[in-house]
């Protein structure tokens, strides 16, 4: 039985993966094109702004969705996930209200440097980006491949477009750029946001989203046929977040400050998978300030051209690795807990993800390593050639991220968070020392990456010892 089990899993796992990847291919293929003309249009200072300022938002929308989309698979009833989104939406909120207060003083302050469209657009990029993760994570759960790839085509398209356009227009305005310092990156900027704006709206317009209760005076039908008018018209959408916006305060008005708490519906959902934002959380906020790190030591150690040029390596290598990666995860993801479910373990859903991240990551990863400098001078003029001799010191960590990182669900899956946090601890500390120590540039991305190798090869042995274990009287763990 469990023989013929794994036989007809293997046609599905690939059938939902190329309908993913189909569409991550298109997606990533995008900002590819669109790296060459962005580094003749803007100088390596303005790349590296603009990278500080996304790596930031990386790591807020992290924080933003407390990790709970990774509930909305797990625990996909329908009613659960609309607790889901609503809880998201309360945290995610918050936090962009928060971290805009927060930035705008610190600037008043003079204590930090960013620009001022960058201090106001931080938190309502990471409210997107947790809209955007949390969305694409219910259409995981319920095999809604073809609109998530969709979804990530026009957001990509949409960064792409923008930013080039807006760059354009800057390169026909001298004396805009000559009196106004920083202009590239806040094109860049603006870019990033319309793009993952348009993404969102794409998603949530092609996704049969759950509906939300939306307080007194305010039916859930009624809440329905806005939704579904939304569908035909821009009014209606617009009608719909009024309405939204009207029982929110109606609530307000009625509890006072119990009114900006969770509802108890939404309190018991977070006690109920209290391990993703007491475990999953912390260990994913490590992993995000992790990869950001590198850029921030080198802007402060190396100066802002190094920056640059690290900035480079990590937007047209990390971007495509992760887009192809998350396509393997999101099927992963429905696999893994299914058969978990039934039979204990996730071992053939590992097996099948993990023969597909290799076939996909040794080409590119070999290409790199051999000739990535000649390749950055060639495609993106020989000021870049320095960020191809980055790339190629890192080509083996790069795929060994790509490979790891899809099949790291397992921790959440086998409730072994805690093991996970452990692990992003030591490399949280691997990192410091990798870049803080008195060396050069190279040799300091030389020791990350050594480091970073290692640790990731702790980290798939790990996941696939509780891939294939079977627990005695321990199930799936949605509950923390």
């Amino acid at each position: 039985m469990t023989a013929m089990t794994n036989m007809t899993a293997l046609p599905t796992f690939w059938k939902h993966l190329l309908t993913v990847l189909g569409g991550s291919l298109a997606a990533q293929a995008l900002p590819i094109v669109a790296a060459p003309l962005i580094t003749r249009l803007c100088t390596p200072a303005e790349l590296g702004a603009f990278s500080v300022w996304l790596g930031i938002v990386a790591i807020a929308a992290v924080a933003a969705t407390l990790r709970m989309e990774f509930a909305m698979v797990v625990d996909p009833g329908r009613i659960r996930q609309r607790l889901c989104f609503g809880v998201v939406a309360w945290s995610s909120s918050w936090l962009a209200v928060v971290l805009t207060v927060a930035l705008l003083a610190a600037r008043w302050l003079d204590l930090v440097a960013m620009s001022w469209p960058g201090i106001l657009t931080l938190g309502l990029a990471a409210w997107l980006t947790a809209g955007m993760q949390t969305t694409l994570a219910y259409a995981a759960s319920h095999n809604g491949f073809a609109a998530a790839a969709k979804a990530r085509i026009v957001a990509a398209g949409g960064v792409a477009g923008v930013q080039l356009a807006l760059l354009a227009l800057l390169a026909g305005l001298p004396w805009l750029t000559s009196h106004l310092a920083g202009t590239g990156g806040d094109a860049l900027l603006a870019g990033q946001l319309a793009g993952m704006a348009v993404g969102l709206v794409a998603a949530r317009r092609l996704l049969n989203l759950p509906l939300r209760r939306f307080g007194s005076g305010i039916t859930a039908r009624q809440a329905g046929d806005v939704n579904a008018a939304g569908a035909n018209n821009a009014a209606a959408v617009a009608s719909s977040a009024a309405l939204r916006w009207l029982a929110y305060l109606r609530r307000l008005r009625r509890q006072n400050l119990a009114a900006l708490l969770p509802t108890t519906a939404q309190r018991r959902y977070l006690r109920r998978h209290r391990a993703f934002w007491r475990f999953t959380l912390p260990s994913s906020l490590l992993n995000a300030a992790v990869g950001q790190l590198p850029l921030l030591i080198i802007g402060a150690r190396h100066g802002v051209m190094a920056a640059g040029l690290f900035a480079l390596t990590q937007r047209v290598l990390a971007a495509p690795i992760s887009l192809l990666a998350a396509s393997v995860l999101e099927v992963f993801k429905r696999e893994s807990v299914r058969q978990y479910q039934e039979h204990g373990d996730c071992r053939p859903a590992y097996r099948h993800a993990l023969r597909v991240l290799l076939a996909l990551g040794a080409a590119p990863a070999l290409v790199l390593w051999l000739a990535s400098p000649a390749l950055f001078g060639l495609v993106f003029g020989p000021a870049w050639r320095g960020a191809g001799e980055l790339a190629q010191i890192m080509a083996p960590l790069f795929f060994l991220n790509f490979v790891a990182g899809p099949l790291s669900y397992v921790f959440s899956v086998a409730g072994r968070q805690k093991i996970e946090l452990l692990w992003q601890v030591a490399l949280f500390a691997t990192t410091v020392a990798a870049f803080m120590a008195p060396l050069s540039l190279a040799h300091n991305v030389l020791a990350y990456s050594i480091g970073y190798s290692l640790l990731y090869l702790v980290y798939l042995h790990l996941s696939y010892r509780y891939a294939r274990e079977r627990p005695s009287g321990r199930r799936l763990h949605v509950a923390g």
